[in-house]
């Protein structure tokens, strides 16, 4: 028997998308209302080949220019400011948390302002056809004046208006994202044109705001009447070239993980379902006619089974939040536990299968306040294989009010502590246009002196720990307890053994934090057995006499052990560091002392150990010098120039 397919498709036309007060993306949390039948006009657009449709602008419509040049700006914008065309979306998606967190302050002291739209959300969707993206939240919206100026100047910004004219006031009111009016025009990165739909409670009418960045904008009364409510839709009309990287749901959903996943309010996006659903048939004849052929011979057969139902595809369309995590350094330290810790770190550690080795999770509040939570690994990821010199990521995410600015943010945090994962999150950060490149200012420097300080406590309070205690089983032999101890290693050894060599580098690069750097070194000895030791511990087991830090270099503790210059020292009994990694022979230049004892190797000409008789060793190099004069004379003679001097040693 053969069953036919049937496909029910339900169809989803994109709403208009508008834009709130500073340049704010507005999403409307409401059901959309139907307009009715709704004009269209075809608008040519030189910029594409294709045609589009956009709704006609209301019979009031006004044709404004932009009050700079529009098209040197938009070159700025597309080719300088932003690197990436992703940011499009996350800079939609702050301008439209900003918004929300206007109404919500009004509302605070006057419910009434939320009137029929108790909702603070935003909603996303897209449509393959009409090559839109539509964007729409139930945030403050903008007047017909507020949308002029707010839209029409390159420099203007709502959110500035908006805490002026609040007396100044900071906490919430103060935390918004925009500080500069570019955010909106960062849509033309990858729209030929955008429209703008908003409402605003202090404006009878809803407008309609409409640009292809040619040099001028229209405005005019939304034909459509009230279909927001409040707040505002923006609708980006999508180039040819950029159709296949953003209509897509999965492409959506990853700018928005990546960028806003932390936003405070919803983020919800139109996600497609796929159903298939059995459907009765009405009588048998049907089936005969239409889905099945049935031999004669079944017809005969009273007894044949005859499907009484048919499959069909359904497609459904149904919002779903896709910002469900929170952002756990705004929470309060005591209402989060170890396994919030644990899985917010794969979050942002891409690679990492382990948990963290240790953390720390700060408010620092002052001249400039943040939330910082900075991990130790517990493993050393793909990201830090290669050399050290070589790696140019930052572990540390930065973010301003729940909106990631970077990923990889290098001006924190020296290179040598990119192992450190972490985000930093700052209401402070005076941004400038460009979100992607922040500039060096004093507030970054303060920031990143403090996420530097609080790294290097973490550290330091990891060589305090305890050493783990021995777990013995009851059925482990001497055999099992003998491995189980020389497996036993402090945490801070285990740190050391992953992280040793980015240390060693901060000895080089780090220099107003390498005496604190040094302290944290560790390395083997000939009195360790192998085991790492501490200079601090290293000083503590010094001979009376002895004023000097001794090392030897070397490409294994083997070699080392074997070296000749080593018997003086071991026949007094003095301790020598190994120094047998290749970061050494470049850390030791810049590592002359220690707690005041001077850092000396011990392969040197002239070494003295400090317990010497001056006049004694005089006499004596006198006497050696004077006995293998004739040897040396001769060695002279026979290697020449091949080499540069020929001494008696000591």
């Amino acid at each position: 028997m053969k069953i036919s397919k049937y496909a029910f498709a339900s169809v989803f036309l994109l709403g208009l998308s508008a834009f709130s007060e500073n340049s704010n993306v507005l999403v409307n949390g409401q059901e959309e209302v139907d307009g009715g039948d709704e004009p269209f006009t075809v608008v040519d657009d030189t910029a594409e080949a294709d045609t589009m449709n956009v709704p006609d602008m209301g019979k009031d419509v006004e044709t404004h220019g932009f009050n700079a040049d529009v098209k040197q700006v938009m070159d700025i914008v597309i080719n300088s400011l932003y690197q990436n065309k992703d940011v499009f979306l996350r800079e939609l998606i702050s301008n439209a948390s900003d918004a929300l967190d206007k109404i919500r302050f009004l509302s605070l002291t006057d419910p009434s302002v939320l009137g029929d739209t108790p909702e603070m959300e935003m909603k996303i969707k897209f449509d393959k056809e009409a090559k839109t993206i539509t964007i729409r939240d139930t945030g403050i919206g903008m007047t017909r004046k507020e949308l002029i100026e707010n839209l029409g100047t390159v420099a203007k910004s709502g959110t500035t208006n908006f805490v002026n004219a609040a007396g100044g006031k900071t906490g919430d009111l103060a935390n918004q994202i925009g500080q500069f009016g570019v955010g909106f025009y960062s849509s033309f990165l990858v729209a030929s044109r955008v429209q703008v739909v908003t409402k605003h409670n202090d404006e009878p009418n809803q407008l309609v705001w409409q640009s292809d960045a040619q040099g001028s904008f229209s405005v005019s009364q939304d034909p459509r009447g009230n279909t927001l409510g409040r707040g505002s839709e923006i609708t980006l009309y999508i180039k040819d070239k950029d159709k296949n990287d953003f209509l897509d749901e999965f492409g959506l959903e990853r700018v928005i993980k990546r960028y806003s996943e932390f936003v405070t309010f919803p983020i919800m996006l139109l996600k497609e379902h796929t159903d298939y659903i059995e459907i009765p048939l009405d009588d048998v004849e049907d089936q005969k006619d239409e889905d099945f052929e049935i031999s004669e011979s079944e017809e005969e057969d009273e007894d044949v089974d005859i499907p009484k139902t048919k499959t069909e595809k359904v497609i459904t369309y149904e919002y779903e939040r896709v910002n469900e995590k929170l952002a756990i350094w705004a929470r309060d330290k005591e209402e989060v536990n170890d396994n919030d810790y644990h899985e917010f770190f794969k979050t942002i550690a891409k690679g990492y299968s382990t948990n963290p080795m240790r953390w720390i999770h700060f408010d620092a509040e002052g001249n400039v306040n943040f939330k910082s939570i900075l991990f130790l690994p517990d493993e050393k990821g793909a990201d830090l294989m290669s050399p050290i010199q070589q790696q140019d990521k930052s572990g540390l995410k930065l973010y301003v009010r729940n909106i990631l600015i970077n990923d990889e943010f290098k001006d924190l945090m020296p290179k040598w502590m990119n192992f450190i994962k972490g985000v930093v999150d700052s209401d402070d950060l005076s941004l400038n246009v460009n979100r992607e490149t922040l500039q060096h200012n004093k507030i970054i420097q303060a920031v990143g002196k403090k996420c530097q300080s609080k790294a290097l406590q973490m550290m330091k309070e990891l060589t305090k720990e305890p050493m783990p205690e021995l777990d013995i089983k009851e059925d482990d032999d001497e055999e099992d307890i003998e491995k189980k101890k020389k497996a036993l290693e402090h945490p801070y050894d285990k740190f050391f053994r992953l992280f040793g060599q980015h240390l060693k580098w901060g000895v080089i690069d780090d220099y107003s934090n390498r005496p604190k750097i040094t302290k944290l070194l560790r390395f083997t000895s000939s009195k360790s057995d192998g085991q790492l030791i501490s200079l601090k511990a290293y000083v503590d087991g010094m001979k009376d006499f002895q004023d000097q830090i001794f090392y030897i270099s070397g490409l294994s503790r083997e070699e080392v052990e074997e070296s000749p210059f080593m018997k003086k020292l071991l026949k007094k009994d003095l301790e020598v560091l190994y120094m047998i990694e290749p970061m050494d022979e470049w850390m030791m230049p810049h590592l002359r002392e220690f707690d005041g004892h001077k850092m000396t190797l011990i392969t040197k000409e002239g070494l003295k150990l400090g317990d010497e008789d001056e006049d004694y060793e005089k006499k004596l190099e006198k006497f050696y010098k004077r006995k293998f004069s004739p040897l040396t004379k001769f060695l002279k003679g026979v290697y020449g120039k091949k080499v540069s001097k020929i001494k008696i040693s000591n």
